[in-house]
């Protein structure tokens, strides 16, 4: 049974449909990427199914259980987390209480947790004190996965994780991605940059136009000429 499936969700802004119908399965401990061009709805199904905006027709489950339109917080809950792209931290607060407001769904911040994220962003530890509008674009990205895995998540959704950052600072965020999914989480992520992201996944699916074009292995996608010349520059 997939840990998420999204069954020919439509969905959009006003009267603008965007997703015509796209459907996706994600499974226990895998890394699924969402590529595809600009206005293609990648970031708009993320949204759809973390609750953000209304799912107009499709379903959603997760874990067996129905989500579609639940609240954000009942998602929460359930073991979703959700990393949008831009006003990802708290800019006015430090380091360590937005990660405290990551388990504002619990009844306390709990010191695994915490611990956990220390150890795997030690660059968080270090600058717990600090206030996160003041941190480089990687450390506030890496800030916004650690707010993410206070909650113990069984998926997270990620949305442009290298989105302007640094090209050395890449592959130090792809490094944690990569970690976070072999402590146990799953990962959906959408990334512009389709190579890097292929490269660093299980399976991939093209959106295009609000509607799936192609679902199959990294690799394949990858290899895959009409891929290559559409998608991923020649």
């Amino acid at each position: 049974m997939a840990l998420l499936r999204a069954q020919n969700v439509v969905s959009g802004y006003g009267d603008a449909e965007i997703l015509h119908g796209v459907s996706m399965d994600i499974h226990e401990s895998e890394i699924v990427c969402i590529i595809g061009p600009n206005g293609a709805g990648k970031s708009t199904f993320m949204k759809a199914v973390f609750g953000l905006i209304d799912c107009w027709d499709g379903r959603v489950t997760y874990d067996g259980a129905d989500i579609t339109d639940a609240d954000p917080d009942d998602i929460t809950r359930r073991g979703l987390c959700y990393v949008p792209q831009t006003e990802n931290v708290f800019p006015s607060l430090t380091v360590r209480e937005n990660l405290e407001m990551g388990a504002y769904i619990l009844d306390g911040v709990p010191q695994a947790a915490l611990d956990g994220v220390f150890e795997r962003f030690p660059i968080l530890e270090e600058r717990q004190d600090q206030i996160a509008e003041t941190l480089s674009g990687g450390q506030q990205q890496m800030l916004a996965m650690g707010r993410g895995l206070m909650v113990d998540p069984g998926l997270m959704l990620i949305d442009e994780p290298s989105a302007g950052m640094a090209p050395h600072l890449v592959d130090d965020v792809f490094e944690k991605i990569q970690d976070i999914n072999e402590s146990g989480t799953a990962i959906l992520m959408v990334e512009q940059n389709a190579r890097k992201a292929l490269r660093n996944a299980d399976r991939g699916y093209v959106l295009d136009m609000g509607e799936n074009r192609f679902v199959d292995d990294a690799d394949a996608l990858l290899d895959n000429d009409d891929i290559e010349e559409l998608y991923l520059g020649g």
